[in-house]
């Protein structure tokens, strides 16, 4: 249950209560824990809202709401603040009850409806298929699959899906990587020249070859081997990426190949869609203001007209030659997605691909006549340090830190957690012995060590207050009311907001801020800890009082759900022991 929606609900039912004149812009009234906590525990802004279309000063128009909201009987006292925010403040017993409804519920608790089943497709990850992936790639993959559990806790119908870029250049410079590896296999000795890749990942690819083929294409030309190679060393690497991936509980339900979109015509089909509609025709693009684009050219392309859906200028479709632009196969991905129903797509891109945000929600819009949304989060870069000294360098990949390295070194729940603990926007740094240390400094410490320490005081309870039932069951019907401390009350109103939060950071396509939050949670936690160790009756196990031991037990044990249920959106798997 939302405490802020039923609450929105009820202010709703005021303001009709009230038949203002007027069209009134209600999807604009919030209900929201204050910024100070002295002023409340709710705060809405309806008579701000409302109140010029309803033709009243936003005062005097708190002042006709205030009786209808005071007559709500879990509400204590409504007060009207500044030009006329409308302050709630809730009976104890209110935020009580909200315990049993937390440990009723489980994992599943902060599951919401706001998304009602829309289908949305998350595509993230998306590494072009010539290696492993790096610790960039790592930010991206965990940033968009917790995006896509945060929307199904949410409510939508997510399908998370990986495009792979297998028509390019890069990946015929692949297949001249991996014969020469195979090659060497063969017992040759190799140089490997500039333009190629050179890491060690391909040596068991080139066996492969040489154990499945011999020396049939050791001194075959490239005409005869190019395409085979290309297509044995995509698998090989999209082998590689999914296992990779696998190591972050990371699993795509969707692969879709850019070379099949243009074996299948899908590229020609979305270009033909957009020419029917006259937003194609042939020009001669102005040179761009400082480094040349690899499409740019200055003779006639076929152009598409970007600049009317909100891009700076048109953009190119096809060369000269006839043959297709990246983007040109880009808008045919994006069309093939809506065609299968996503009216709602979300791209998670590396910061370096700026650039080109605009012109792909401008094919979008006009793909789908404005009927679907698409919304492009880049990830910003990752310093990968080790007690402040920069990690640059990589033996496998040969150029730099792979995703895999640094999952075997520190755990996939380390690398999810802090790959969450910045905007994705914003530049992470990642050190590998700040992010094991066992201090409240680390934050995947922190969390994971509040929730071991609940399970060691349930555990405890079972040998030093065995009349109390531990079950989840037995505990939702304890007598909450005996949780009457401000600490006690302040970490139950914290963890009676955790569906607002999922619903907040689903709308905003946040992930970072169930993080933020789970810090929260575990700082809260570890205060009321504290406390106890100084007043002993503020202790959770308390053998002469059977009652409060119960509430205390209940009340930590809805702590553990919340923070369960905030790890399980990032991926991460709580403790109940810390090792």
């Amino acid at each position: 249950m939302n405490v802020f929606t039923e609450f929105r609900r009820d202010v709703m039912r005021a303001v009709e209560a009230l038949a203002l004149p007027g069209d009134l812009p209600l999807k604009a009234v919030t209900v929201e824990p204050p910024r100070d906590a002295a002023h409340g525990d709710l705060a809405t802004n309806v008579a701000m809202v409302i109140a010029k279309p309803a033709g009243m000063a936003p005062r005097a128009l708190a002042e006709k709401l205030k009786p209808l909201l005071e007559a709500n009987p879990h509400v204590t006292a409504v007060e009207i603040a500044g030009p006329g925010f409308i302050n709630l403040r809730l009976k104890p017993d209110y935020w009580q009850r909200q315990v049993g409804t937390i440990v009723n519920a489980g994992k599943a608790y902060g599951d919401s409806a706001l998304g009602q089943g829309i289908k949305v497709n998350v595509e993230y990850v998306s590494a072009n298929p010539t290696g492993p992936m790096h610790v960039g790639h790592c930010r991206g993959a965990v940033f968009g699959d917790a995006l896509a559990a945060l929307l199904h806790k949410a409510g939508f119908d997510v399908t998370r899906e990986y495009y792979i870029n297998d028509a390019g250049a890069q990946v015929d410079v692949l297949a001249r990587s991996a014969h020469l590896r195979y090659r060497e296999a063969l017992g040759e000795s190799i140089t490997i020249p500039e333009g190629l890749y050179p890491g060690d990942y391909l040596k068991p690819l080139g066996q492969h070859l040489a154990q499945k083929y011999d020396a049939k294409y050791q001194t075959a030309p490239e005409a005869d081997w190019l395409v085979l190679f290309r297509k044995e060393a995509i698998e090989a690497m999209m082998d590689m990426i999914r296992d990779d991936l696998a190591a972050l509980n990371i699993h795509h339900a969707v692969f879709t190949s850019e070379k099949a979109l243009h074996d299948s015509g899908a590229v020609q089909t979305a270009f033909d869609r957009l020419q029917q509609r006259d937003l194609i025709y042939t020009g001669v693009l102005e040179p761009p203001k400082g480094k040349l684009p690899e499409d740019y050219e200055t003779r006639p392309q076929a152009l598409f007209k970007a600049s009317a859906f909100g891009d700076d200028t048109d953009r190119p479709l096809k060369k000269s030659d006839g043959s297709w632009t990246y983007f040109g196969a880009d808008i045919a991905y994006h069309d093939d997605k809506y065609r299968r129903g996503f009216s709602q797509m979300i791209d998670v891109w590396g910061a370096d691909h700026g650039g080109y945000v605009k012109r792909m929600k401008a094919a979008v819009k006009a793909l789908s006549n404005g009927e679907a949304d698409l919304d492009v989060k880049l990830v910003q870069m990752v310093n990968l340090m080790d007690g402040g000294e920069p990690v640059k360098m990589s033996k496998r990949a040969g150029t730099f830190v792979t995703l895999r390295d640094v999952v075997d070194e520190v755990g996939k729940d380390v690398v999810r957690f802090i790959m969450l603990t910045r905007k994705n926007d914003a530049q992470l740094d990642f050190d590998f012995k700040k992010v094991t240390e066992q201090s409240k400094d680390n934050p995947v410490f922190y969390v994971q060590y509040a929730h071991a320490r609940i399970c060691s005081v349930l555990r405890n309870a079972k040998t030093e207050v065995p009349a109390v039932d531990t079950a989840d069951a037995a505990l939702a019907k304890a007598d909450m009311t005996k949780l009457s401390h401000p600490a006690e009350l302040a970490l139950v109103k914290l963890l009676a907001s955790w569906p607002r939060m999922v619903d907040s950071a689903a709308e905003a396509h946040e992930p970072h801020r169930v993080a933020f939050f789970l810090q929260d949670v575990a700082a809260a936690f570890h205060g009321l800890w504290n406390v106890g160790r100084d007043d002993t009756g503020m202790r959770f196990l308390l053998p002469e009082d059977i009652d409060l031991t119960r509430a205390r037990l209940a009340m930590l044990r809805a702590v553990a759900v919340v923070i369960a249920s905030g790890l399980a959106v990032m991926g991460v798997t709580p403790v109940e022991e810390m090792r």
